[in-house]
């Protein structure tokens, strides 16, 4: 795999449109180096710390190719002025979540990425989209980006090149553990797996606990429609 280099983009806590809901969501790129520290970038914020933000979604990753397919599929929305529009600190080509594995290791300037989940698409998409189910789209699609820990905090700066430079579980890519959760919901083989891994957020690996002694798949309804 060929270095990627990447756009840099923070953003601050703002009113999202249709509602009285607040996010740091809208990311923009910077030009200048940004420290990183174990829970993210400086000066870049989360609305809800409860479920964005802190040591295992420190860094969001969003590939640039997916852009194109979701004009394709959705015309030239407000939003999708690339890139930023999902919330996205990291945006490159190169990289998509069938070609990364939970675990790989990157580079980044002086800092040390480890990939730890998927992103998990929620309901403020459908508010930033003003697509009543942006959020079930992006979970259905696959299209979700993912999350890094960081292993060691640096300096990072616009244009640095994202290099990979260990696999800890390659077998396990993005792609496929999004099939696992959210197509082949049951495949006892695939969940036993996962179970197994040491590498994902704790939180990830404690679903396919979960389904291996429930026999059941989880109601995702309040995370995407944003309804209890």
């Amino acid at each position: 795999m060929h270095p990627s280099p990447i756009v840099l983009l923070i953003g601050s806590i703002a009113p999202l449109s249709g509602g009285d809901a607040h996010s740091g969501i809208d990311k923009t790129p910077v030009t200048r180096p940004l420290a990183l520290g174990l829970e993210g970038f400086e000066s870049d914020e989360q609305a809800d710390r409860r479920v964005h933000g802190g040591v295992e979604k420190a860094v969001h990753h969003y590939p640039f190719e997916h852009y194109a397919t979701w004009r394709k599929e959705l015309g030239d929305l407000a939003p999708l002025t690339p890139p930023g529009a999902f919330g996205e600190n990291l945006s490159s080509t190169g990289l998509t979540e069938t070609t990364v594995a939970v675990g790989d290791i990157f580079q980044l300037g002086g800092a040390l990425l480890q990939v730890s989940q998927g992103r998990q698409p929620c309901w403020k998409l459908n508010l930033r989209f003003d697509v009543p189910d942006m959020a079930q789209r992006v979970q259905k699609s696959g299209r979700t980006g993912w999350y890094y820990r960081v292993l060691q905090p640096g300096t990072v700066s616009p244009g640095d090149m994202l290099e990979r430079v260990d696999r800890i579980a390659p077998d396990w890519t993005l792609h496929r553990l999004w099939h696992a959760l959210y197509v082949d919901k049951l495949n006892l083989r695939e969940l036993e797996g996962m179970a197994a891994l040491d590498v994902p957020a704790e939180g990830w690996r404690k679903y396919a606990v979960r389904r291996l002694e429930s026999r059941r798949e989880e109601d995702w309804s309040a995370r995407l429609d944003g309804k209890a």
